[in-house]
């Protein structure tokens, strides 16, 4: 990795697991039939507890949906930006301002939070990014060391751009 690097070259790629996939999916669609179920055939004295449980669950099997959507798609670090499979950029590497990476960091799963100098648009993919004001929570059903790796990218990154 040099600075004489075309900007389009991959320096990471953060791909989902599919374990984690198929297990992310079925515990968030599991309860979404489970609380479905209980809403619908149990019904209870005040109904709105039932309305409740059968919201809940469709918004979870919803959810779950969702999250097999946006994990079919992975993550690249270029020299210029962090973007999805599709093009979808996240934010420009000339914005990023730092890394949170720490055991008591708000992050997903196995990943880490980019910290922005500017606030972003809210956007969210289950199980693979959120971004909200001036953090992206990168990871979730992704592989541990890859992201590790890309957190590790960028840190470099962003050293090398303080040092000048």
């Amino acid at each position: 990795m040099t600075r004489s690097d075309p900007p389009e070259t991959i320096l990471a790629e953060l791909r989902p697991s599919p374990p984690r996939r198929i297990i992310g999916v079925a515990i968030l669609g599991g309860l979404g039939v489970i609380l479905l179920w209980f809403g619908l055939r149990f019904p209870t004295d005040p109904i709105l507890w039932s309305v409740f449980l059968a919201a809940f669950g469709g918004l979870s099997i919803w959810l779950s949906w969702r999250m097999w959507q946006a994990s079919a798609r992975g993550l690249v670090l270029t020299r210029e930006e962090l973007r999805d499979t599709s093009g979808r950029r996240l934010v420009a590497l000339a914005d990023i301002r730092g890394i949170d990476r720490g055991v008591f960091a708000v992050k997903p799963a196995g990943g880490f939070t980019i910290v922005t100098a500017n606030a972003q648009a809210r956007a969210w993919e289950p199980g693979l990014w959120w971004r909200l004001g001036r953090r992206i929570g990168i990871g979730g059903v992704t592989h541990r060391h890859e992201g590790r790796y890309m957190a590790e990218v960028l840190v470099e990154i962003i050293e090398a751009r303080k040092r000048g």
